[in-house]
């Protein structure tokens, strides 16, 4: 321990630093320990993979609500951009309906039960830019959980 408030301050910020880098990190690779508590589990952890293994139609949800801002400078086709994106939501929340049913039977099947609020989990996970997910998906399109 350092006489020196200063360095045991700075060394205190160091540590700190750190541990908030490794707990980055392992949020990231989806390590159990670091996760939020609305993340952990073995129901949770399928549920990520799941969605991450299939191409959902919420993932283009936001950047078509940005070439809809874009098209508003444009006004000959602004009406028919916000037409297109109650369609796109539309289909998307058809789409959440479909992965609720699905993972709800898989998980069923798998682990007997289901936990609650896991089917709104799959939903906002899938409407989620998959390089912007947290933690970061674990499996490639197609390779879907066991």
């Amino acid at each position: 321990m350092p006489s020196d408030r200063r360095q045991a301050a700075r060394m205190s910020k160091d540590q700190i630093a750190a541990q908030r880098e490794r707990a980055r990190v392992g949020m990231a690779a989806g390590q159990e320990q670091y996760l939020p508590q609305r993340d952990r589990g073995p129901q949770k952890r399928y549920t990520r993979d799941f969605v991450d293994a299939r191409w959902s139609v919420g993932e283009v949800l936001l950047p078509l609500l940005a070439l809809v801002i874009v098209s508003y400078f444009f006004p000959t086709i602004a009406q028919y951009a916000l037409f297109g994106v109650w369609i796109v939501i539309a289909i998307v929340v058809i789409d959440g309906i479909v992965i609720g049913f699905q993972l709800r039977k898989r998980l069923s099947a798998k682990f007997g039960t289901v936990e609650r609020g896991v089917r709104w989990y799959a939903f906002m996970r899938a409407i989620q830019l998959r390089p912007m997910r947290m933690p970061k998906a674990q499996v490639r399109r197609g390779q879907y959980p066991s």
